[in-house]
């Protein structure tokens, strides 16, 4: 069966278009990672739903006997929007799972409060005030997440806290251990957003209880990402004796 023109120039054209949608994937972290991420996060969507859609239109072309012969390059084609594709599915499969919130705490009642923090964030960051309303969507979402309380001295829980984020690779941002004070930050790997961590030291008298805060800069929800972060805290803090 001899291959039609219009069938031959419609693959060209999708080529492109999957090589374009490769492309602007890079494009769009390079855009967020310049400071432009609500322009860069559109671009990194659209780019990837549009792989999926392509995705889609290249395996029913596959299925049609007036395609069979370009299988190849509808192969290709399909190569180079699968990237695409299975960042659309993951992030699909994943944002249902994770409430439409990015302040996380582990002390509901009386989460710690931010010092230097605010001198970092810029005009454009998310409120460090508390809502109401997203502690009690926390509280449902992430019902493991509590006030971590140790043997240790106040002193010394403060000195193994701060041990621990710099083993994380948390960037210390503040230090004031005679209120048991620690601000940090930590930068995502690829798309370089940068969080605010607090961690507050008090004494009890059983020796300690260390709780939390982790705040995204940019965004309404993480996708788990500030709860996650404080979970490795606590791993990392018990893995050594709490």
């Amino acid at each position: 069966m001899s291959q039609s023109p219009g069938s031959s120039r419609l693959l060209t054209v999708l080529s492109y278009i999957a090589l374009t949608l490769l492309l602007a994937l890079p494009l769009a972290v390079v855009t967020v990672r310049s400071g432009l991420w609500q322009q860069g996060l559109l671009l990194y969507a659209v780019s990837c739903l549009a792989a999926a859609l392509v995705l889609l239109l290249l395996l029913i072309l596959l299925a049609l006997p007036t395609y069979r012969q370009q299988a190849r390059r509808i192969g290709l084609a399909a190569l180079l929007v699968l990237p695409g594709t299975v960042l659309f599915l993951s992030v699909l499969a994943s944002r249902g799972d994770y409430p439409p919130i990015h302040d996380i705490s582990t002390d509901l009642s009386d989460p710690p409060r931010f010092t230097h923090a605010p001198t970092l964030r810029g005009p454009d960051s998310n409120s460090l005030d508390i809502k109401p309303d997203s502690l009690g969507v926390q509280r449902e979402a992430y019902p493991d997440l509590e006030s971590l309380r140790s043997q240790r001295t106040a002193g010394n829980a403060y000195r193994h806290a701060l041990g621990v984020a710099e083993g994380l690779g948390w960037e210390i941002t503040w230090q004031d251990p005679d209120s048991g004070h620690i601000e940090a930050v930590e930068t995502t790997a690829i798309m370089a957003f940068r969080d605010d961590i607090v961690i507050r030291i008090r004494s009890t008298a059983d020796g300690s209880v260390i709780d939390l805060r982790s705040v995204s800069r940019v965004g309404v929800g993480d996708i788990g990402a500030n709860a996650q972060r404080i979970r490795a805290f606590i791993d990392a803090f018990t893995r050594q004796g709490a």
